[in-house]
């Protein structure tokens, strides 16, 4: 069983990772943008939810044509943000708190502003003309294959100056990086060490599928299945746009480099991906993420059954010592409380910290924060721009700290709307109230960090009914029942054995109790019992 120890190198296993969006986490400066300054202010909040490290996105040098993915420069922090001196300060003093940073590495692309692309475009024979990847017209002018961006439009762009395209998976403001040339390689590997050297404690790796394309560049396939509600680039199947072979072998370079720390450093890895695909990012004998991420359970149906499917799946799948992690929200998807309702939103807070993995949770979720409508004129992901109604800004709004103007996040018009609920929803409000869902996250991030059953133990499930989830945490004798109520009604648990003893729920009036016969979950609500080891008969 891993240890709890500061240098442990699997501190990740029974650790609880928090996401902070920092354009919206916290202003220090009145700007309406948040800021590394601002964080700092906030790492007692986050001590208090007794998380074990932060991941923070993207805050290097950038024009912000998509808000900080599209970097201009690895080895600066942007103005916006703050300088590298605030970027240290907040380091030591997260570390000097307990908590690790996590940081976000966007090896995919970088901004067309990058003096890497400036020197690219500057001429075909320019020594950095491929570390890009640039191709001819077709024969009839147009681009050269019929791939997508994800944001929308064609993902080639022509350059009139040297007569060619060049690729660009996001926005024309964001070519792709050629990761075939090995200076791009060596280049992008050291801006790991960099901030490894720094003293950061792991990456999360952004849009990792999309590292290699086809060589040959072959079209891309039309889905027969796409419709209007899915986004514009899934029109096609990419089966030669993304999730090429050659990605693993870049992904255990990148292991290479946080291995060759004594205290191994973490890394994360972003592939939306069917589940048996998403297990080669662990790579060939763990030589890849240590935590590919799995966002399957923001997309599945919110019903008991297919969740329990969902988990069946997955655990099958992990390759041998693959460690599990499980993500209900962030920066890019609807809030978790938008997707099943303010009621079921605590349900899915206790399916997050009992399942077996690492969980990821997401800025303001801890207090129940939903999708925030935005006005047309006030769009700002470019997303949403090019593709109305696929816009990222409703998930993206400001923390909600107190009832004060802008809800406590800046002493000016923040960049995005405040929620109208800012007033009631806030961590001041629930931080004195044992019935809020703040209240809920920390006590139950408090039992996991309690019960080495629900960090580390074995999973199994009990059974899944059309409303009820059951499944069992064990490790060793101790033994602990999950139960989820997904419906509004009283449902009768079904018999247990051995007997048990009520140890949480998340309903804060409910009594401790022990079950002699099976129990009544209230509507809406789940628990944590303590299996009682059935009785040895004779000696």
């Amino acid at each position: 069983m891993p240890s709890r120890d500061a240098g442990d190198n699997f501190w990740w296993r029974h650790g609880v990772i928090y996401q902070i969006y920092p354009r919206s986490f916290q202003d220090s400066n009145a700007d309406g943008i948040g800021d590394l300054q601002g964080i700092l202010r906030r790492l007692d909040h986050l001590v208090s939810l007794r998380i074990d490290a932060i991941w923070i996105s993207p805050i290097y040098a950038s024009p912000m044509a998509d808000f900080g993915y599209d970097v201009s420069d690895h080895r600066a922090i942007d103005p916006i943000f703050g300088t590298m001196e605030d970027f240290d300060r907040l380091l030591e003093e997260a570390h000097r708190k307990g908590l690790k940073v996590i940081l976000d590495y966007v090896p995919n692309h970088t901004s067309d502003l990058h003096p890497w692309f400036i020197e690219s475009r500057a001429s075909r024979h320019n020594p950095k003309r491929d570390w890009y990847v640039w191709r001819d017209a077709r024969a009839d002018g147009g681009p050269p294959n019929n791939w997508t961006s994800e944001f929308g439009g064609p993902a080639w762009t022509f350059d009139e100056s040297t007569g060619q395209f060049y690729f660009h998976a996001y926005l024309p403001e964001q070519p792709d990086l050629n990761w075939r040339n090995p200076e791009v390689v060596a280049a992008m590997l050291d801006v790991l060490r960099f901030w490894f050297d720094r003293g950061v404690d792991g990456f999360r790796v952004d849009a990792i599928h999309h590292l290699f394309e086809d060589e040959q560049l072959r079209d891309d396939p039309v889905n027969p299945d796409w419709h209007d509600g899915l986004p514009p680039a899934r029109q096609l199947l990419r089966i030669h746009s993304m999730d090429q072979p050659e990605v693993h072998g870049a992904i255990a370079l990148m292991r290479g480099a946080a291995k060759s720390y004594a205290d191994e450093r973490l890394l994360i890895g972003e592939a939306y991906l069917p589940i048996e695909r998403l297990m080669s990012y662990y790579g060939i004998a763990l030589s890849g993420f240590h935590l590919p991420f799995n966002f399957h359970l923001i997309s599945t149906p919110w019903k008991p059954k297919a969740i329990a499917a969902l988990i069946d799946e997955y655990e099958a799948a992990l390759p041998q010592g693959g460690w599990p992690n499980w993500v209900l929200g962030n920066h890019d998807r609807s809030r978790v409380a938008t997707r099943v309702g303010p009621e079921q939103a605590r349900i899915a807070a206790m399916l997050l910290l009992t399942l077996r993995g690492t969980p990821t949770l997401y800025q303001g979720d801890e207090i129940g924060m939903a999708d925030v409508p935005i006005p047309r004129r006030l769009v700002r992901d470019p997303f949403g721009k090019n593709a109305p109604g696929f816009g990222r800004d409703p998930e993206r709004t400001p923390m909600q700290w107190d009832a004060s103007r802008h809800a406590g996040f800046s002493a000016s018009e923040p960049w995005l709307p405040v929620a109208r609920d800012f007033a009631s929803r806030n961590v001041e409000r629930q931080s004195s109230d044992a019935g809020s869902m703040l209240s809920l996250y920390r006590a139950l991030i408090a039992l996991r960090r309690e019960e080495e059953a629900l960090a580390v133990g074995s999973y199994a499930l009990v059974y899944a009914s059309d409303n009820v989830l059951a499944y069992e945490r064990r490790l060793g004798q101790r033994g602990l029942l999950v139960a989820l109520n997904f419906d509004d009604r009283f449902e009768e648990l079904e018999s247990l054995s051995p007997p048990a003893r009520l140890l949480f729920s998340t309903d804060p009036a409910r009594e401790k109790e022990d079950f002699a016969r099976a129990p009544k979950l209230n509507p809406n609500e789940g628990i944590v019992a303590e299996l009682t080891p059935p009785k040895r008969l004779g000696r």
